[in-house]
């Protein structure tokens, strides 16, 4: 029997990779400005259009290397960078910071479900979530960036406060809207009805950032596409937190034969993940979903106190751990929540300062909860 055509979708997405921004997030993962350069310059070879790199909340971001290496390497036009959006103070201070990195495409990540609303922005009302949205995206464009806003945990916020979110955000004068699922949570019919309705609002241009915890981050893009998304995020090698991002790789080959699409130059790829996965510390490969180890690892304390906001399922419903991995990404609050429990008594604040010092004398090796403890035992050095 003859196989089938390839299936053409509405229109072919167009496709950011957020390699440098999501994957280096990552518990434990840590890229350089080499790497990023490096990175960015196959990316963009590859036929990605946006390389999202970096994170800012406000003045001196430890990502400035890595937004400027890519700036070097491929123009601010193909790169794009997250601005973190808490307050109107912080936010004004973030945009700042992007404006002297010389950052022309920004991603406003705002939290959009109920949990993570209350979590990070201390109120769950979508009234409040409403100003605030409007508030950062107005100002964002009054300095003349393209803004892109997320709905961080986006996939399970419901229809009626996800609906009137978005509408706002493009009624502020936002150029895109991501839908991330950040908690991985919808099938792919699913997703294409969550989208066909994004895709409804006015003026609406919807991309899609799945996570790979169950293993559909690439069905549900596709899916996205199906229902109008003209975006998609993905990952090389799929590496990020929550079991990984939509890998890269598939993705594309997977649009070449299912949809005849030649419009990228797959034949960077496995260059492209060699280097990312040697770049990560990752070792030869970087497996998804919820039996790794990186699978349920953690660097920022809020993720460590509150997981249930970030997990699918919990880690010991798999038989899997919870677990601290860091290397120069240290807080107080972090190293608090590590010696919780421990019985050390220093002083926080002077502890997490000798412990960041010492790590960048020996290289930043990986820390876990029992290293933090070990070093807190030997503190103050002799």
């Amino acid at each position: 029997m003859a196989a089938e055509r390839p299936e053409s979708p509405p229109r072919p997405p167009r496709v950011s990779d957020a390699t440098l921004r999501d994957s280096a997030h990552m518990a434990g993962v840590e890229f350089g400005p080499k790497d990023a350069a490096a990175i960015a310059g196959l990316l963009v070879r590859t036929g990605v259009e946006l390389v999202e790199v970096g994170m800012v909340s406000g003045p001196g971001t430890k990502d400035a290397d890595l937004v400027l290496a890519a700036h070097e390497a491929v123009g601010p036009e193909r790169s794009m960078t997250l601005v973190v959006v808490r307050d109107r103070r912080q936010v004004d201070a973030a945009l700042k910071e992007a404006e002297r990195l010389g950052v022309r495409h920004i991603m406003c990540s705002i939290p959009t479900s109920e949990r993570h609303a209350e979590l990070k922005l201390g109120s769950a009302s979508l009234k409040f979530l409403q100003v605030h949205a409007r508030s950062a995206i107005s100002r964002a464009k009054e300095r003349g960036f393209h803004v892109t806003f997320s709905g961080e945990d986006g996939a399970r916020t419901p229809p009626e406060r996800l609906i009137p979110y978005v509408t706002t955000g493009f009624r502020a004068g936002a150029d895109r809207f991501r839908l991330a699922e950040t908690v991985p949570c919808l099938s792919p019919w699913q997703m294409e009805e969550t989208i066909a309705e994004l895709v409804a609002i006015d003026r609406s241009e919807i991309e899609i950032h799945s996570h790979n915890m169950l293993g559909m981050a690439v069905a549900n893009s596709l899916a996205a596409v199906r229902a109008g998304a003209r975006w998609v995020s993905a990952t090389v090698g799929g590496i990020g937190e929550r079991g990984g991002n939509t890998p890269l790789a598939e993705l594309l080959t997977a649009l070449r034969v299912l949809h005849a699409d030649t419009r990228f130059d797959l034949t960077h790829l496995t260059e492209l993940s060699r280097l990312a996965l040697k770049s990560s510390g990752l070792g030869d490969a970087f497996q998804p979903g919820p039996a790794t180890r990186h699978s349920y690892a953690y660097e920022l304390a809020g993720q460590l106190s509150h997981p249930e906001a970030y997990e699918t399922l919990p880690a010991e419903l798999v038989g899997n751990t919870r677990r601290l991995r860091v290397r120069s990404r240290l807080t107080p609050a972090l190293v608090s929540w590590a010696l919780a429990g421990s019985g050390s008594r220093v002083d926080i604040e002077a502890f997490t300062s000798w412990l960041i010092e010492r790590q960048e004398r020996d290289g930043n090796p990986l820390l876990d909860r029992d290293a933090i403890r070990a070093a807190a035992a030997v503190f103050p050095p002799a």
